[in-house]
């Protein structure tokens, strides 16, 4: 990463977005902390990855605990080509545990008709599938991300359609875009190319755009027709 990629990363938060008042070292701390914690007494515990820079930044940190932890990442067969070479040089790299999850029958070309088929199909059904044999799942999930993320907590039951709960653990929740880009500069972390050329939220191709709105940075995703593709949603399950 370079100082050009910190500066349009620092630019692509909220409007006026600065570091949180934690000192980034304290920060970090936390953060390692509460994975330390929430790792303690876990059975089975995993992480997902979009390889985005905020889940790289908490793989980052995990792995330091839990080396052999599972990386899941959500193959739906519309991501950009830079993001699957970026994942496999990083999975190298780091000799991460990945495991590429894919729609038991995927559709290319969903999106046109429905994004939320698409999302649901492609990300939200062979994720919460995989989750059944976990019992902690760590995220990515910071709460300046979008509205539908303010009301985040770093630690929550999170209920999947089957009725079983698992523990949903956010451990960047607190941070901002700045704070996550001081830390992978600060740990020399290699970040997503996508972001050199202004993407600030970086999904499937067909349904990411630069940022629609400079204040948001997920003003990209789905020509800003909603903000969560469905697996952050509390599911309603079937009884």
């Amino acid at each position: 990463m370079n100082d050009t990629q910190a500066g349009r990363a620092g630019e692509a938060g909220q409007a006026g977005a600065v570091s949180s008042p934690s000192s980034p070292s304290r920060l970090a701390d936390d953060a390692k902390r509460t994975i330390a914690e929430n790792l303690r007494d876990a059975a089975k515990p995993c992480i997902t990855c979009s390889f985005q820079a905020e889940d790289v930044a908490l793989v980052h940190m995990v792995r330091e605990i839990k080396p052999d932890i599972p990386v899941l990442f959500l193959d739906t067969v519309h991501h950009f080509a830079q993001t699957y070479e970026y994942r496999d040089e990083l999975a190298r790299a780091w000799n991460l545990n990945l495991i590429n999850l894919r729609a038991a029958e995927p559709s290319p070309g969903l999106w046109q008709t429905s994004t939320d088929a698409c999302c649901a199909r492609h990300k939200v059904e062979p994720l919460f599938s995989a989750l059944e044999q976990y019992d902690v799942w760590f995220t990515g999930l910071r709460r300046q991300q979008s509205a539908s993320r303010a009301n985040l907590q770093e630690v929550e039951p999170f209920r999947l359609p089957s009725g079983n709960s698992i523990r949903k653990v956010s451990a960047l929740a607190a941070w901002t875009t700045k704070d996550v880009w001081q830390y992978a500069k600060a740990h020399g972390i290699p970040l997503l190319p996508l972001y050199e050329v202004g993407y600030t939220s970086i999904g499937c191709e067909p349904c990411t755009t630069l940022p629609l709105d400079p204040n948001d940075p997920r003003s990209g995703r789905w020509q800003g027709q909603k903000l969560e593709c469905g697996i952050h949603i509390q599911p309603v399950s079937g009884e």
